[in-house]
């Protein structure tokens, strides 16, 4: 059987990273909706004070503008969750490598990335990801020679 370069082989499924889900059609389906005016801004608008601290103090800065008060004000938080876990359960991931050392030291988690709007409180989840030591890349072998 050949295959493509774009086509996926289930014999030889890629490495490297776990599972993930992209949200952008549901955002494109809200952004819709609230230019319709089947929502309104206080429906969408709605972040939770603890999700805009964390955005305005060590939310990573977004070029986009926002897509509902056009500001420049957008920043995208990244938070894990996963049942090993447990101190480290619903954090913010700051500053970024520590995402690569809770890979290194757990099994499996959850990260989610949220964009959030430090002006009008717009959030939507982005991203989320598997991580963690189950969906690292195998260690590339030498093959123990020496030129």
């Amino acid at each position: 059987m050949a295959l493509s370069g774009r086509s996926f082989d289930p014999t030889n499924p890629p490495r490297g990273g776990g599972p993930s889900v992209d949200y952008r059609l549901a955002r494109r389906s809200v952004l819709a909706s609230v230019r319709k005016g089947l929502l309104g801004t206080t429906d969408v608008c709605d972040a939770h004070p603890e999700l805009l601290r964390a955005a305005r103090n060590i939310g990573i800065p977004d070029q986009a503008p926002c897509p509902i008060c056009s500001h420049d004000t957008m920043r995208r938080v990244r938070y894990v969750y996963g049942d090993a876990l447990k101190r480290d359960n619903g954090r913010v991931v700051y500053p970024e490598e520590w995402l690569s050392e809770l890979a290194a030291r757990h099994d499996q988690f959850t990260c989610y990335v949220v964009e959030v709007c430090t002006d009008c409180a717009w959030n939507h989840l982005i991203r989320s990801f598997a991580a963690g030591r189950h969906f690292a890349a195998p260690a590339v072998r030498s093959s123990g020679k020496r030129g």
